[in-house]
């Protein structure tokens, strides 16, 4: 599935991924491949995405922890997230 986040400066990330978890308002939840469609406000966290051969742009690279060799932190303060058709936009702050 396709994971673009996006901050107020740019496109932080856009890429493929197998699973994207995120800090929900009732608590954290995980998305797989073809989840059905949702969108949701999410609250201070982190938003965690792993997949094979995912490749941060340098200029981003410091927002992000790499925990493992294929998964990925991002931490936010608040966004929204929108999941159609195995596409996330992820719009943080």
């Amino acid at each position: 599935m396709r994971l673009e986040i996006v901050s107020p400066e740019a496109t932080l990330f856009s890429g493929e991924v197998t699973s994207v978890s995120v800090p929900g308002a009732n608590g954290e939840f995980q998305m797989l491949n073809n989840h059905a469609p949702i969108v949701s406000i999410l609250t201070k966290g982190n938003v965690k995405f792993t997949g094979q051969n995912i490749s941060i742009a340098p200029e981003f690279s410091s927002k992000f922890e790499k925990v493992s060799n294929d998964t990925y932190h991002l931490p936010i303060n608040l966004g929204t997230i929108e999941l159609s058709d195995n596409k996330i936009i992820i719009l943080a702050n």
